[in-house]
């Protein structure tokens, strides 16, 4: 830890559309592996930012309102050892936010907790599903972001700038916005997966349709599948984070609006994605049973011709018997055969057109 305290470089106007600064990376590597991202509050007020991550002890410490934000991204073991030490975080948490694809959950730890959650990205053009894993560690003054992916970080400083007015409820206003900015983007992916799933619906009986309903609709059920299981969890992290988990209460009277507005969008999100499962695969029955009508209309009609090609065939092959029969030799027996094979066709396509085969 630095003995030397250097200021941070202050924000610039906290224009939410306004990126935030990098800090330096706390990596040992060169060029840095981690890239860093920091933030101070104190008094509600956020007094800088982009400062390195050695001067979180020195801040917290010089003001004991003082709330901080550190957010690293992709970073090995080794790059969490100054915030291991600052904060006495447990090795299994760690562990869980270095390794790749954990479950959306929320752990408790003597000082501090841990949780785990995605942010997803929708694209319908192609039905895919993109998650960004995002790890935190919640102290009573500090964030700890651990980011996988391509998570957009400079959308969270936007929620952060949009409601700076709630900086002096703590650090239930960091965890507050992270939680919002994530669930509202699952939120945004489950209605564009029901609007992808509404236009493979209306494209069931759309003869001008111009792609594989079949594949298509594998395509949005296993992203509804990826979905839910980023979703659903989220429902218990945030009734805990609501009922307060140890000595960490994020919660106040002040935020608690807030928070209860963030639960409601994952109950729908949750609610939704549900349904879209129902919904996914009610099509997909349906144009298993179209495709099925289909080919019974084939087959129909394809006994219907065979049945019509089997009397001229029967015909020919009496008169072409090699012994004398009525009219053997006669133009006139030729005649009588057509006739005969002309009658009977006839009859039995328009008694089969009647019938709808044909």
């Amino acid at each position: 830890m630095s003995d030397v305290m250097v200021p941070g470089p202050q924000p610039a106007g906290g224009d939410p559309e306004t990126a935030g600064l990098a800090a330096p990376s706390v990596s040992e590597t060169e060029p840095p592996r981690c890239t860093t991202r920091t933030r101070e509050y104190r008094g509600g007020n956020l007094v800088a930012e982009g400062f390195p991550a050695q001067e979180i002890s020195e801040r917290l410490d010089a003001d004991e309102g003082a709330i901080v934000w550190l957010d690293l991204h992709d970073p090995a073991t080794s790059d969490l050892s100054i915030v291991i030490g600052e904060f006495g975080l447990h090795p299994l948490a760690v562990e869980d936010a270095v390794h790749d694809h954990q479950r959306p959950k929320l752990d408790r730890y003597r000082s501090h907790l841990f949780t785990s959650m995605y942010a997803v990205s929708f694209d319908a053009a192609s039905g895919r599903l993109v998650t960004s894993e995002i790890n935190a560690f919640i102290t009573p003054r500090a964030l700890i972001t651990v980011r996988k992916g391509d998570f957009d970080v400079d959308t969270l400083i936007g929620r952060w700038e949009e409601m700076r007015d709630l900086a002096a409820t703590g650090v239930g206003f960091l965890v507050h916005g992270l939680l919002d900015a994530v669930v509202d983007g699952q939120y945004q992916a489950v209605q564009k997966l029901n609007d992808a799933v509404d236009e493979l619906e209306d494209a069931l009986f759309d003869p001008s349709t111009d792609f594989d309903i079949h594949r298509r609709g594998f395509e949005l059920r296993k992203s509804q599948v990826r979905l839910r299981r980023v979703i659903v969890p989220m429902r218990e992290v945030l009734a805990r984070l609501e009922r307060g988990e140890g000595q960490i209460q994020l919660v106040t009277e002040e935020l608690a609006p807030y928070f209860q507005d963030v639960q409601d969008h994952v109950l729908r999100a949750a609610d939704d994605v549900e349904a879209a499962h129902d919904l996914i695969g009610s099509v997909l029955e349906t144009n298993y049973t179209e495709q099925s009508n289909e080919l019974n209309e084939i087959t129909k009609k394809l006994a219907a011709w065979a049945a019509i090609i089997a009397v001229p065939t029967a015909v020919t092959g009496f008169y072409g018997q090699n012994v004398p029969y009525p009219g053997f030799g006669q133009y006139w027996g030729f005649l009588v055969s057509t006739l005969v094979i002309v009658v009977l066709g006839g009859g039995l396509w328009f008694a089969l057109r009647r019938r709808g085969w044909l």
